[in-house]
């Protein structure tokens, strides 16, 4: 009688968009190595064998089945079903918190968002008042200049015209 050893395995894909899952898979005992831990590569198949999902490695020394048997006679079926159902629950338990987790990340995320928006915003209202005031500043340097060349050419009309007049200044000795 061959025996099958069952595993559940966690997916998580993140970049390819993929819902969180959990896949079971079989090993016919023979694969398992005793003399130590050993990789075994196990993968799922697409549409041709060049199409191949990432695989998945699994150690036969930590991926054996929790129930520590010394006899090495196989297990009950009740004991491997309670095996897998506690697996099965610190799996559930690991998977919603990894959705908790997930969930503050994406709200986190978008107050982030928010405050980015928020600022570009503030940035804009400030380029935005910058601009007005250099405006402003430029038009009053050119309106002071031009009162100031006014004020200098009626200087220079005042002085043409004292001359002209030949009054002199008296001197302060």
């Amino acid at each position: 009688m061959k025996r099958l050893s069952i595993y559940d395995i966690f997916m998580y894909c993140p970049e390819a968009g993929c819902e969180p899952s959990i896949i079971r898979i079989q090993i016919p005992t023979k694969l398992h190595n005793e003399s130590g831990p050993q990789s075994k590569r196990v993968g799922v198949g697409l549409e041709s064998e060049t199409e191949m999902a990432p695989t998945i490695a699994v150690s036969s020394a930590q991926t054996k089945p929790l129930h520590h048997n010394h006899r090495n006679a196989p297990a009950s079926p009740e004991e491997e079903e309670e095996v897998l159902r506690k697996r099965n629950e610190e799996l559930e338990k690991d998977l919603k918190k990894s959705l908790e987790r997930e969930e503050r990340m994406k709200l986190e995320l978008q107050r982030t968002w928010e405050r980015l928006r928020v600022a570009e915003e503030a940035e804009e209202l400030l380029c935005s008042q910058l601009g007005e005031l250099e405006a402003e500043a430029v038009d009053q340097a050119r309106t002071y200049r031009t009162r100031v060349l006014s004020l200098m050419e009626q200087l220079s009309t005042a002085q043409k015209l004292l001359q002209a007049a030949s009054i002199s200044l008296p001197n302060s000795q």
